[in-house]
């Protein structure tokens, strides 16, 4: 989810469900150690609970890292051992750490011996010629040995030779059942299942075998999924009853940041999938394309787009 779930989505995603973890983009150790904090770490209030997810090797640096984002505000930090991109690879970080349990392991360690809320360990159960069975076990005891507190687990392998980063979302076959066994060997360690899961309904009924379900993609390209987590899985009102509601719910955020500088598009640019089967969808979103990019574009054009849309959907209709 790298370049995807920036600061301005996340914002957008709490108006859609006040309840649902939010993660932040996967950031890396150098990049918070030697590069601008603010910009790279920086959230509103709004979005909590939030979760900061790291990508590093090195013990220390997590660990200072840890440090900042708990003192930042976070609500959780996640190394993230699942990334199969080469940048993460070329890195050692990620993906490629799946090899490497007992140094995943002294990384927790470090962090959690530097912060007092939450670590959790996001993995794949395996990758390449590795057999799923003996690597994800080893990798999980060794984690929860050191104290991680939640273990989040891709379904897929992931294959470092042989595939691109994109091939690796999509090809390596979802093994659910790989997961629910994990979860019934360490019944006492919170396992949240993630990967290919398309919307509230199946992630509700994973609940039947782990403790949590994790949305990605499904829920970027198709936000408006979001809006029935509330009232699905927790049994609560929705924050807003359509998705014209939420986006008029962000005006206030829009209109300070756009008196800050920030761009219009770097906001609507997170809107695109807002509506589903809608009359006036694709308008929506040729029109956020089109006028939302244009220098000095304000919120007269996020209105513009949203009177394309159809009558006022409420959100269990337009799930």
């Amino acid at each position: 989810m790298m370049d995807w779930t920036d600061r301005h989505c996340r914002v957008f995603h709490r108006h859609l469900t006040r309840r649902a973890l939010l993660y932040t983009e996967m950031l890396t150790t150098g990049a918070i150690i030697h590069g601008d904090r603010k910009r790279l770490l920086g959230f509103d209030l709004v979005e909590h609970p939030v979760a900061l997810q790291l990508g590093g090797s090195d013990p220390r640096e997590l660990a200072l890292v840890a440090r900042i984002g708990e003192e930042l505000g976070y609500d959780e930090i996640n190394l993230n051992v699942g990334c199969p991109s080469d940048r993460v690879k070329d890195g050692r970080f990620g993906a490629c750490l799946m090899a490497e349990p007992d140094l995943v392991a002294r990384c927790v360690e470090a962090m959690k011996g530097a912060v007092a809320v939450p670590v959790t360990v996001k993995c794949r159960i395996g990758i390449d010629d590795q057999d799923p069975e003996v690597a994800l076990d080893n990798l999980a005891h060794a984690v929860v040995d050191s104290g991680c507190d939640a273990l989040i687990v891709h379904a897929r392998k992931a294959w470092l030779s042989g595939l691109s980063p994109k091939e690796n979302r999509d090809i390596p076959p979802l093994d659910y059942d790989r997961v629910y066994r994990l979860k019934r060997a360490m019944p006492d360690v919170p396992v949240i299942i993630n990967g290919g899961i398309p919307g509230v309904d199946e992630a509700r009924a994973h609940l039947d075998h782990v403790d949590g379900a994790m949305l990605g993609r499904a829920a970027y390209q198709e936000p408006w999924r979001l809006l029935s987590v509330d009232t699905d899985i927790f049994g609560e009102a929705a924050p807003h009853a359509s998705m014209q509601d939420a986006l008029e719910g962000m005006v206030p955020y829009i209109e300070q940041q756009l008196a800050r500088g920030t761009r219009l598009h770097s906001m609507t640019r997170h809107f695109v999938g807002a509506f589903h089967a809608v009359p006036g969808a694709r308008a929506f979103r040729r029109h956020l394309a089109e006028q939302g990019v244009k220098p000095g574009a304000g919120l007269e054009v996020l209105r513009e787009a949203i009177a394309r849309v159809g009558a006022h959907v409420p959100a269990e209709a337009a799930a």
